[in-house]
Parts: C-alpha cells; structure tokens; sequence
C-alpha cells in the first residue's frame, strides 16, 4: 500500500526544524540553513545542486533514500514561498528556479487558487484549496501507486502527524541550538504515541531518528 513518507527533515538539538521570521533572504527562517548543512556535503546534495563533488556515506545514502519510489510530492504554502494572502501577480514560481527538484507532480496547499505551473524537468504545482485530507487523495491518484513525500514545512508536517497521516518520518538531529522558530513536535506529544523511533543512525554531523506508524 502507497506510504506518505517525510524524509530529511532536520531538527535543531532544541527541537525546531526552521529558524523565526521566513523571508526571501530567509527561506527557511533565521538561522535555518544551518540546519541543511549536512546535506551541501554529501554527493547526492551536491548533485541536486547542479554540482559535482560531495561525500559518500551515511549522510548520503539516507538523503539519497528520500526519493526512493516517490511518485508526488505534497508541501504547504509556507515551503513553496514567502508570499502570504492573495498571489499578486503569480510571478512567484518557487524558491528553486525554472527546474525544480521534483520533476513529479507537486501539490501546494493555500487558502488562495492559482492555476497549475509547469515547470523544467517534469514538475508540475498544483495548488489545493480544499485541506490536507484533499491534497493527499491528490497526490495519491498523482503517484500512480508510489509513496507520497511530504515535503514540509514544519506546521503542515505537524498537522498531518497529529491527524496519524505519516506512515515514515525521517528526522535529522542537527547538533546546533536555533533558540527560536518553529517547533516540530509541538502540541502533538499525545500524537506520537502512534508513531516509534525504530532506528538511530548517527554520522560524524548529525543523527538520524527514523519513526514508523504503529
């Protein structure tokens, strides 16, 4: 049965998984960048950056997992851009440029329509007006039978964590303090019940919590 997975996903030592105040100077808040750090190391993130060079290993192999039998790509607004309220123009096209890493149909969920954008690569975003619930039975019919990656951010991961949505979440304990930003188990401790850290795979830069649905 089609999985929705969450994978590199990192958290700070103090628990957050984005810096305070996003903007386009911020993509991922203050300070969070230094969260995906470990990745601009290793072979795999290097590649996806249009680079060559990077390490094999741990770090690798578990980022390179992330895409493993992915066949549709869900994210809230929040992680397609800083934009809030009504779309303006619509030159907003995502913070990756004409050929984002996808290269499947991505769902964005928002309070405001928009029609789809098709990009370089095979991404194509579509944006969901209806809830979670809606953009996962999207994105579900969208994969053909493959999993379903949640891509973020931190709000709408932890929204579907306390609705039971995420079968596999793929944690990575950043040894940094952020001291302020979002908070990734937040209010859903009751939540994680469901879910059980069954594997702990540290590198030299940081440790890997895996959890899996009960």
């Amino acid at each position: 049965m089609p999985k929705l997975r969450v994978h590199n996903f990192p958290m700070s030592l103090d628990g957050f998984a984005a810096g305070p105040n996003q903007s386009l100077d911020n993509p991922l808040g203050e300070g969070g960048t230094r969260l995906h750090e470990w990745v601009f190391q290793t072979r795999g993130g290097r590649a996806m950056m249009g680079e060559e060079g990077g390490e094999d290993g741990i770090d690798n192999d578990l980022f390179l997992a992330g895409d493993d039998n992915i066949g549709a790509t869900l994210m809230g607004r929040n992680m397609f851009g800083p934009i809030r309220g009504d779309w303006g123009d619509e030159s907003w096209k995502g913070w990756w440029g004409p050929n984002p890493p996808y290269h499947h149909d991505t769902f964005v969920l928002t309070h405001h329509p928009r029609e789809s954008i098709e990009m370089e690569g095979g991404t194509t975003f579509h944006f969901v007006t209806d809830g979670l619930e809606a953009g996962l039975e999207r994105a579900f019919a969208a994969a053909n039978g493959k999993d379903v990656r949640l891509g973020g951010g931190v709000a709408t991961v932890r929204a579907a964590l306390r609705a039971g949505l995420i079968d596999e979440l793929h944690v990575p304990v950043v040894p940094i303090f952020l001291g302020a930003g979002e908070s990734l188990f937040d209010g859903i401790a009751d939540a994680m019940q469901a879910y059980e850290c069954a594997e702990v795979v540290a590198s030299t830069r940081v440790a890997h919590t895996h959890f899996f649905k009960r």
